[in-house]
This record gives C-alpha cells, sequence and structure tokens, in this order.
C-alpha cells in the first residue's frame, strides 16, 4: 500500500531518464518480471543492460564504459526493479573486451590519459560489484578479455552453448588485470586460472559450466527447426589415455568437420536463452528483498575483496604498460589482418629486447604484423 502524498528521494546521477544519458551503444529497458510460472508480476520489473556494439564485436569504447557505469546505478536504485540482466545484442558476442582500434588509435602511447580510462573501467566494475539487485549475466555469445572480466564480476551467468569464454592479455600486450586474476583464483582455481589468463586458450560453454564460472547453458543453434547441442564440442563424459575428463572440449579430426558441416544447416535462437534467464529471475523474485540483497552482498566477498585489494595497483601498472607493449600489441592487432596475422612475432621481440632493442616509436613501427618478413 502506498502512503497518501509520499514522494521519493533521488538517489541517481543524473536527474533526468537514465535512456536520455546513454550512448546509443548501451541501452536500458525495464522488462515486466515473471513468475516461475511465467506469468508477469504486476508492478515489477528486470532491467536489462545491454551491450549495443556488434560490429565491433560489443567491444566497449570510453563512452560506452560511462554509460554501463550510469545504466548499474539507476538499476540498482529502481525501487521496483527484481534483478538486472547484463548482456549483449546479437549471437556473436557478449564481449570481447576494451575497444582495440580507440585502445590502438588514441591510448597507444598516451599513459596519462589511459591512466583515466581506467578509473572509469574500474567503476564499471565497481558498479556491477556494487549493485543492489543480483545480476544476471546473459551471455549471448563469445565472453573474452575484459568481456570476461566484467561478465565474472555479476552474480550469476547464463550461457547459450556455442559461446566461448577466456582471456586474452599476454597476446595482445596487457594483463588480465581488470579483474580476471583476482575473479579466476576464487572461482576456477589457481591452475585452471593460470591456463586462461597466461596462456590464452579459450573454452567451450560446457567447460565453462563445468569449472563454475556459469550457473546454466542452453541451445542456441537450431536445425530443421530443433535445437541440437553444440556440434563442434563433446559432450559425453569421456576421458583420453591419461584419464583426464573431455566433457567440454572441442571434437577433432572428422568429428569436428561434421560439426561443422551441421552447424552450417542451422541457425541461432536465443529464444531459449531468454526463457532461462527469465527463469533465474523469476526464482529471485520469489524471495525477500532485502534477504537477498545481503546474501548477494556476503557472496560477492572474495570477489569484492580481491579486486579492491588490487584495482589501483593495476590501473597504475596498465597505464604505464602503453608506452611499451600494449602500445605495440594493440597496435598490431589494429593494424593488421588475416593475411599478415595480428599478433607480433613474440620470439623476435623477446631475443630483440634480450640484445638490449629499446621501445622507441620505430622500433614498435618495425614490429607491425607484416613489416619484418
Amino acid at each position: 500500500m502506498t502512503t497518501p502524498n509520499f514522494e521519493f528521494a533521488l538517489h541517481d546521477l543524473v536527474a533526468e531518464d537514465v535512456r536520455a544519458a546513454l550512448t546509443d551503444k548501451v541501452l536500458f529497458e525495464k522488462r515486466p518480471a515473471k513468475l516461475p510460472d511465467g506469468t508477469e508480476a504486476t508492478g515489477l520489473f528486470n532491467a536489462w543492460i545491454t551491450l549495443n556494439n556488434p560490429d565491433q564485436y560489443n567491444s566497449y569504447t570510453t563512452n560506452m564504459v560511462k554509460s554501463v557505469i550510469l545504466a548499474f546505478r539507476a538499476a540498482s536504485n529502481m525501487r521496483d526493479v527484481n534483478a538486472v540482466v547484463f548482456t549483449a545484442a546479437g549471437d556473436k558476442a557478449f564481449c570481447t573486451g576494451g575497444n582495440t582500434k580507440e585502445y590502438a588509435e588514441y591510448y597507444a602511447g598516451r599513459p596519462q590519459e589511459y591512466r583515466q580510462y581506467m578509473r572509469l573501467f574500474n567503476d564499471m566494475v565497481s558498479a556491477i560489484l556494487g549493485c543492489d539487485k543480483p545480476v544476471v549475466c546473459r551471455v549471448n555469445g563469445m565472453r573474452i578479455g575484459g568481456g570476461q572480466e566484467i561478465g565474472m564480476a555479476c552474480d550469476f551467468s547464463v550461457a547459450q552453448d556455442m559461446a566461448r569464454f577466456g582471456q586474452a592479455g599476454p597476446k595482445h600486450g596487457s594483463a588480465a588485470i581488470g579483474g580476471s586474476t583476482d575473479f579466476l583464483p576464487v572461482m576456477i582455481g589457481c591452475e585452471q586460472a593460470m591456463n586462461s589468463g597466461v596462456l590464452c586458450e579459450s573454452f567451450t560453454a560446457q567447460k565453462a559450466l563445468r569449472i563454475g564460472i556459469l550457473t546454466d547453458i542452453v541451445p542456441g543453434l537450431k536445425v530443421d527447426g530443433e535445437y541440437v547441442a553444440n556440434p563442434l564440442v563433446e559432450t559425453r563424459y569421456v576421458t583420453d589415455d591419461w584419464g583426464r575428463l573431455l566433457h567440454g572440449e572441442m571434437k577433432t579430426g572428422d568429428a569436428l568437420a561434421a560439426g561443422k558441416a551441421l552447424m552450417k544447416r542451422g541457425e541461432m535462437d536465443l529464444s531459449a536463452l531468454d526463457a532461462k534467464v527469465d527463469e533465474l529471475c523469476g526464482k529471485l523474485l520469489q524471495t525477500f528483498p532485502d534477504c537477498t540483497t545481503k546474501s548477494v552482498e556476503e557472496l560477492r566477498k572474495p570477489k569484492l575483496n580481491a579486486w579492491n585489494m588490487n584495482k589501483e595497483n593495476s590501473r597504475a601498472w596498465l597505464a604505464n604498460n602503453m608506452m611499451t607493449e600494449a602500445n605495440m600489441g594493440f597496435r598490431a592487432f589494429n593494424e593488421g589482418n588475416r593475411e599478415v596475422g595480428r599478433e607480433v612475432d613474440f620470439a623476435l621481440l623477446r631475443r630483440e629486447l634480450a640484445e638490449g632493442a629499446t621501445w622507441t616509436p620505430d622500433y614498435i613501427d618495425s614490429m607491425m604484423p607484416g613489416v619484418r618478413t
């Protein structure tokens, strides 16, 4: 029952409608909340925050980061919002991290500028971790690099099973210190974290579920009108000659070729993903709100404590790194292509650094893909 003539105080960062304050590459929408039986819960909503940059795999620009912060702060304050769904446009990518074009063309070689950018990035991660509502990451496609980091900051993740997960830092001149080095050891253990954060080997949604960074997965591919499990992935619980569990690993040989042929016949349909997200949000709706918020706050603490302990040191290091390896790595990715590649010659770089090469502009230019043959 509403108190007559009662007027709520405004706690938002911007006084106007949050939609008016956002870039068109971050969308904000309140969707009717649904009970577990699928019926709408009158007067209650889930806030959907959508990265809308599909042409660049939903990588976030500086302006997008600012918009995500505003959107999470607004959703956190909305009294009629049950949960926040964080997702992205299309079916190819949830997010591949920071916008490499912007990194290469503006931030490379400008450490003080990148330091300011990383303040915004840190505030984005903190806005997710500090949201007063449970946050569900709807993983509509690959979640890589910084996309993996903002995804793991969420409380729950539900993915379509064609998605892939992983880090890219040491391959492109950075380190996964925007959250992954904090979250991965807590969520999947030190050894698996080392494999992801250092070797940058991506993994399937099935493996992500098995090692503990997903709540659930659903099929995303339809063939002849029927959902099929990811045809590129081994989904049976089998072991190799060494007794290692292979569930969730990519197929090889003829099996992989057959899977690719089946995939070409199909089309993506994320309606099952939407239904699973609605189901999860419906379960959240069937709890006491303050008890849920307190439980979420407590269960976030291992991630939050690690994040708060390291984020400022990480910001400073990442800024300085824009003069050396990030300058080279982001430019190589941005200036390269399929023919010449998007990575530097790492063996050559290591040898020449060992021989005394210095990080001059000319040396960085000389290491761009295709310059030396």
